[in-house]
């Protein structure tokens, strides 16, 4: 009996591996909202949302908004949602905004001088990783958005991820020429599978990607990226 109890016990204290869930995405942002379930359980997350005015002058602001209350989006120093590279971690120690609204870019029409941008996402042909944190179940867990810019104010996802391990920081994956998903990008010991999402999504960017299927990854390891 003791020897049974010592080899369950040593199960338990097997370390538990991480399993970032992927689902690859091509989704026009533009005027309006586009909802997002990262882990395709029914409830929207967050939704990126392009809004425009024509009091005295246009003007139109892409914004991100967290649609629980104890969600949030990784801001810079500035406030704004920020525009991640490759290979940076979003996790407990980033800095996050959990309120209605969180500026990524903005656009102003100034009549017979032209029009004005700014913003970390304003620019065509930019792209980038939003980090986010989001509540399943009481545990809060992190993922990304990646997404290119085709205008100032406007652009495509071309996939999202997140960390099935409640507080486990997730990585951005490397930027590349193409946003099409290979399994030679996932890097050493990944395995690749084709889940069925667990509830039909009908207003998610999930449901609305092609095929909609999440791709799961298996990291035996740390990635590499941790000591950066």
């Amino acid at each position: 009996m003791a020897c049974k109890a010592g080899v369950g016990l040593l199960a338990l204290a097997q370390p538990v591996e991480a399993k970032i869930i992927y689902t690859p995405a091509h989704i026009g942002i533009g005027l309006g909202s586009a909802y997002l379930d990262l882990n395709h359980d029914g409830i929207n997350d967050f939704s990126i949302n392009t809004i425009s005015s024509d009091y005295h002058r246009l003007s139109v602001i892409l914004f991100v908004h967290p649609s629980q209350p104890s969600n949030g989006a990784m801001v810079s120093s500035h406030g704004y949602a920020a525009a991640l590279k490759g290979g940076r971690k979003v996790g407990p120690h980033s800095p996050f905004n959990g309120s209605a609204y969180v500026n990524m870019a903005w656009w102003t029409n100034l009549s017979s001088r032209g029009s004005r941008s700014g913003g970390p996402w304003a620019g065509a042909n930019k792209k980038a990783y939003l980090g986010l944190k989001f509540v399943v179940k009481g545990k809060v867990h992190y993922g990304w958005v990646r997404i290119r810019m085709t205008h100032d104010l406007y652009g495509i996802i071309t996939g999202y991820a997140y960390e099935t391990i409640p507080n486990k920081p997730i990585y951005t994956w490397p930027l590349r020429k193409t946003d099409d998903v290979e399994e030679s990008n996932f890097g050493p010991g990944a395995s690749l599978t084709n889940p069925i999402p667990d509830v039909p999504q009908p207003a998610s960017l999930g449901m609305l990607a092609l095929g909609a299927q999440g791709v799961p990854l298996w990291r035996r390891k740390e990635s590499a990226l941790e000591g950066n």
